[in-house]
């Protein structure tokens, strides 16, 4: 295992174009990093770059106090999961997992060999399929293999480059339990790309959101989703993407379409000679009057349901609203940001499976005012970001990983105790 350092990273192509912007990044000896963000943004160029597949422009890259910049791959001791598999057809997938272990040139004996690949194959439930070729194999047990070979190597490092995007959704959810399960009994490093933000949040230690080449922020999954720095972290984390209205701030409250926020004393001082504002409120923050117990302090409001659609675990109602001209063209910048196809402005409302509003129905929705963010419509600086909450959640975040790490570790030694006592008699 080893830590790894980015330094002032650039990437930079001959015409000027800078895929990677002065990028810092510290990953701790045992840490699941996701880089993650919208089409390119620069995570897989930065991935790229640890592993040695791109020249850094400039800035240093090191693995644990080694600088490697101008080190080949294969002097950077680390291993690779691409996103289509790259296995030998011709091998089958014991001899697939063992490649990288036979271009050791008798570094390792036979039986040592075969050792290493029957410990991943039974972590990654590959022993019925040794013997096969991969034409035979589903994608997720593909992709195991791809991991297989990896962990064998026993390298400083794991790196993933969106290796469950060409798997169906339920392989997806699959693989997303095998990759966490493996990460941490093993405690390997490890630095995974995805534009996808279900792998992101529920796979990483930690995040690192990127936009156009330049890190956004870094921090636990929570800490993005409760307190994200700017309007893209709190766009593009979350599913559905985080309401964002137009705010008139007045002397005594913020009017939106659906409401308007009480100036409490947090919220006077953050909009501070601001007239105009972006306010961001999760669709889970909404509550249907009829089907909840309303506190004194609740914004209310009616609404027109104009679309519903119900997925079995919850309803998302859909309000269309017209928003502000100050406002309006830097959302469309950050739709634009976000792969976004421009649609219409509408408010999205997460409410409870059991609800009975259907399209066309008018509402009473309420929201609590505590929850909603304020956004800098010039900066996309989020202005009610709480840094102290936000670093108990980072601290909190650590803690469960490691005790995630320790649980995993002991259910494995019990395992392989299991295992060791009947060849014993």
């Amino acid at each position: 295992m080893s830590a790894i350092t980015l330094k002032n990273i650039v990437k930079e192509y001959g015409d000027g174009y800078a895929a990677v912007n002065d990028v810092s990044l510290d990953i701790a000896d045992g840490e699941f990093v996701i880089l993650v963000g919208p089409s390119g943004c620069g995570k897989s160029t930065l991935l790229r770059m640890i592993v040695g597949l791109e020249d850094i422009t400039s800035g240093e890259l090191r693995i644990d106090d080694d600088l490697v910049n101008d080190k080949a791959p294969r002097d950077r001791d680390l291993a690779m999961v691409f996103q289509n598999y790259a296995l030998y057809p011709h091998l089958t997938v014991f001899e697939n997992i063992a490649f990288p272990l036979r271009l050791t040139k008798g570094a390792l004996s036979d039986d040592e060999i075969d050792a290493r690949v029957r410990r991943a194959s039974t972590l990654l439930e590959l022993d019925e399929h040794l013997d096969r070729k991969p034409a035979n194999l589903s994608g997720g047990q593909r992709q195991r293999v791809a991991m297989g070979r990896a962990i064998v190597r026993e390298a400083r490092a794991f790196l993933f480059d969106e290796p469950l995007s060409n798997l169906d959704a339920k392989l997806r959810g699959q693989m997303r339990t095998e990759i966490a399960r493996m990460q941490r009994t093993l405690g390997t490093t490890t630095v995974y790309v995805t534009h996808d933000q279900t792998e992101a949040l529920t796979l990483g230690d930690r995040v690192a959101v990127l936009r156009r080449g330049v890190l956004q922020q870094v921090a636990s999954p929570r800490s993005l989703y409760e307190q994200p720095v700017n309007l893209f972290v709190a766009g593009f984390i979350g599913s559905p993407p985080m309401n964002f209205l137009p705010g008139t701030v007045g002397e005594s409250s913020i009017s939106t379409p659906f409401g308007d926020l009480p100036l409490t004393d947090r919220l006077r001082s953050a909009v501070d000679g601001r007239e105009i504002v972006i306010v961001g409120i999760r669709p889970d923050a909404f509550h249907d009057v009829d089907e909840s117990d309303v506190p004194d302090e609740a914004v209310r409001f009616e609404a027109e349901i104009d679309v519903t659609e119900w997925l079995g675990s919850e309803l998302y109602a859909y309000v269309p609203f017209t928003s502000h001209d100050d406002v309006a063209a830097k959302l469309e910048e950050l739709d634009r940001d976000l792969d976004g196809e421009g649609m219409r402005t509408q408010l999205v409302v997460s409410l409870d499976a059991m609800s009975t509003l259907t399209d066309g129905d008018d509402a009473t929705l309420w929201f609590d005012p505590a929850s909603a963010h304020v956004f800098d419509p010039e900066t996309g600086d989020n202005l009610t970001r709480d840094a102290e909450r936000a670093s108990k959640l980072d601290e909190h975040g650590a803690k469960a990983r490691k005790r995630a790490i320790e649980r995993a570790r002991e259910k494995a030694e019990r395992g392989e105790a299991s295992v060791a006592v009947p060849s014993a008699g």
